[in-house]
């Protein structure tokens, strides 16, 4: 059954496909609906079975090599469930969303082979497996990327396939490291193979490293992590909403399950890398808060939030290497903040689609107003704006509550010298929740607050009305969107059942949240965890008071004062004041790529022709000065050559004696190899005319095939 979740929808993706050229679009996406929906119900039985005490469980031995092996666990669980989840929910949202696009069967067709590749990135068991279902899931989501095939979308494909690939080569090499080093990839196996040879020679710790440094730029490059985020800021405002939920709900998850697998299975309770982690989370949250303020783009701004939500569950994966043992309170932090930034990012991306299908228009100046007086689009977006800003009494509180309590717990820990360090981390985790707070209170004011002005492209709003009949926008239709209709009745279920469940997490976190991390435990070797967090008490929510004292700063003293002024018609407008020049991509990315390492490589190579000619020219004045050159032939070749000189003494002898008074003089080693010359001039042409006329005669008998098996089939018929 596990591999009919991976190999499933990759073979519905191809009939969706086939149906959408034979029938049209509504028999197509109903069946694309009982794809996501049926890969959902599989799932949840699979689940029921392995939690009631029936394994479940697929190795394929000789497939692909080093064979195939997926499982469920209690986080495989989890996972499988979440991504199963998002995309039911976006493939119900896709049906109105992508009614007035091109190309729609190679979006399906890419859609729903994706949704294989992640869910068999999920219940690998292995990181073989892995590996594979990992590379299948990069090359088909770039379709999503490119899917509108404009300059900036394939451009940000561009990017997103660069990153993807180099990151999986580099990944692969990590792999083939550690497993000479292991002997396995199996996950499970992991832990105790790389002790045991570590044990037995102490200098394979540093290849270790080097095996799992490889590994983490590849999984990292899908995370989103700095400084391999380029693709994401760029990525998600040109593809498809119902993409961008899941490149940024659950296809950075795939990479986060990599990180987590080389934590918690090879550097297990690793004070060394869990700072080398904690580090590169603290930056990669911190960047993508700042990059969220300054941005005036909605999906550009979700998208620098995804970044920067991956930076806080790097945080919690470092904490757990950190605290050792006592790494409980990181674990279900960590554990919890993915699932509550895959469903909030399902329900903001659905949120920003519904108002990019009625106006066409993503810049913050463009759509600001459009959400008033709209109840169910105003309560999602709120609802995953406010869970991810961690409020108290949403889900996104709970988790940044346990995570905000790990760095704690170790700064209490830590060697004296170290305690400025940590408390300075604590203070960049508290800033960066308030720089989230501000960026979330900017989309939300301006969308559902503030008044349409002059000149923010209003006129887009009637331009498209969607015609429930056939699926497809039809102009003439826009009576229904003058008296309020903006989305149909799948959106609203799609959106509304997305955003309950949120609500469902933040309202029983004792309940469902807790639960949800116990699952999650041993996956990562977890301990037992006794006590029961007091979510509420008063130095929890002081931590949140905080972040959302700093947040309120940021938008009123920052955001509306230095990113806001006004246009020449006298309205407040968001200003992009980011800079420019200041794109890591075309910053250092692609003049490295492009022109710097070409430059210093060719620089390299030329160097060693040099040499290399050098060497060749002093042996010859040294080494190979005593040695005779041989003379070349003047004509033909050794054999000629002997054979004209026995002819030469043949001649001689005869002119000596039978010819001497009629001596003949005739050079016969040139006569040779004229002659033999000529001989394969002519072997040579007429070879020329047998091969052409062999090769007409076998076109001519394909020909006279095709048209005896035509006259056949016509017979026949």
């Amino acid at each position: 059954m596990l591999f009919t979740l991976a190999a499933g929808p990759m073979v519905a993706g191809v009939i969706a496909f086939i149906l959408g050229k034979k029938f049209g679009r509504p028999v197509r996406d109903y069946f694309a609906d009982l794809a996501a929906v049926g890969e959902l119900a599989l799932l949840i039985y699979c689940s029921y079975l392995e939690l009631n005490g029936t394994p479940v469980y697929f190795i394929a031995k000789d497939m692909c090599g080093l064979g195939l092996s997926l499982k469920l666990d209690g986080f495989r669980i989890i996972y499988g469930l979440v991504a199963a989840f998002m995309w039911a929910m976006t493939t119900i949202f896709s049906r109105e969303y992508m009614a007035h696009y091109p190309r729609t069967n190679r979006y399906y067709f890419f859609f729903l082979f994706t949704l294989g590749a992640t869910v068999g990135v999920f219940l690998s068991a292995d990181l073989f497996t892995t590996f594979l279902f990992f590379e299948i899931m990069s090359f088909t989501s770039y379709a999503w990327v490119a899917h509108d095939e404009t300059k900036e979308s394939l451009r940000a494909a561009e990017t997103y396939l660069c990153v993807a690939v180099i990151g999986g080569m580099v990944m692969l090499m990590g792999l083939f490291l550690l497993y000479s080093i292991t002997g396995t990839l199996r996950m499970d196996e992991l832990y105790e193979s790389v002790s045991q040879a570590v044990v037995a020679d102490p200098s394979v710790k540093l290849r270790v490293y080097v095996a799992g440094g490889c590994m983490l730029f590849g999984f990292g490059a899908k995370a989103g992590m700095f400084p391999l985020h380029i693709w994401l800021p760029k990525a998600h405002p040109v593809a498809p909403a119902p993409a961008s939920a899941l490149l940024s709900g659950i296809l950075t998850k795939s990479g986060i399950f990599g990180i987590l697998v080389i934590s918690s299975q090879i550097f297990l309770h690793d004070p060394y890398w869990g700072f080398t982690i904690l580090v590169l989370g603290v930056i990669t949250m911190f960047t993508g808060a700042l990059l969220g303020v300054f941005s005036i783009n909605i999906k550009r701004t979700l998208a620098c939030s995804s970044m920067s939500q991956i930076g806080f569950i790097l945080v919690g994966i470092g904490m757990q290497g950190l605290l050792g043992e006592e790494n409980a309170l990181a674990i279900r932090g960590t554990i919890l903040h993915m699932v509550n930034h895959s469903l909030i990012k399902l329900v903001l991306f659905m949120c920003a689609g519904v108002i990019y299908m009625n106006l066409h228009e993503l810049d913050l100046n463009s759509i600001r107003g459009f959400g008033k007086g709209k109840i169910v689009l105003t309560a999602a977006f709120l609802t995953g704006g406010l869970s991810i800003s961690g409020i108290p009494g949403f889900s996104g509180y709970v988790s940044k509550t346990l995570l905000h309590e790990s760095i704690v717990e170790y700064m209490n820990e830590a060697p004296a010298e170290m305690y400025g360090t940590y408390k300075f981390i604590e203070a960049v985790f508290l800033l960066t929740g308030g720089m989230t707070l501000a960026y979330m209170t900017k989309l939300f004011v301006a969308v559902f607050l503030e008044k349409r002005t002059q000149g923010t492209g209003q006129g887009h709003a009637e331009v498209y009305s969607y015609d429930a009949g056939n699926g497809l926008y039809d102009e003439s239709h826009d009576k229904r969107r003058r008296e309020g209709y903006y989305m149909n009745d799948q959106s609203s279920f799609a959106i509304i059942l997305a955003a309950l469940g949120l609500f469902v997490l933040g309202a029983g976190p004792y309940r469902f949240m807790d639960r949800l991390a116990s699952l999650a435990v041993p996956f990562m070797n977890g301990e037992g965890f006794g006590e029961k967090v007091n979510y509420f008490s008063g130095g929890n929510l002081k931590g949140g008071l905080i972040s959302v004292s700093i947040g309120m700063l940021i938008y009123f003293g920052f955001i509306r004062t230095v990113l806001m002024k006004k246009d020449e018609n006298g309205n407040k407008v968001y200003i992009d004041a980011w800079p420019a020049w200041l794109d890591i991509e075309n910053l250092i990315y692609r003049p490295a790529l492009q022109h710097i390492i070409p430059f210093v490589l060719s620089f390299i190579l030329r160097i060693i022709d040099r040499m290399t000619d050098h060497i060749v020219s002093l042996m010859q004045r040294t080494l190979l000065s005593e040695i005779e050159p041989r003379r070349p032939l003047l004509y033909g070749n050794a054999f000629t050559h002997m054979t004209g000189i026995a002819l030469d003494k043949v001649e001689e002898l005869l002119n000596d004696t039978v010819r001497k008074k009629r001596p003949k003089h005739v050079n016969y080693e040139k006569k040779i190899v004229l002659s033999v010359e000529q001989v394969f001039k002519t072997f040579r042409l007429t070879s020329r005319s047998v091969s052409f006329g062999l090769m007409m005669f076998s076109l001519g008998c394909i020909f006279t095939l095709i048209y005896l098996i035509y006259v056949l089939v016509m017979h026949i018929s």
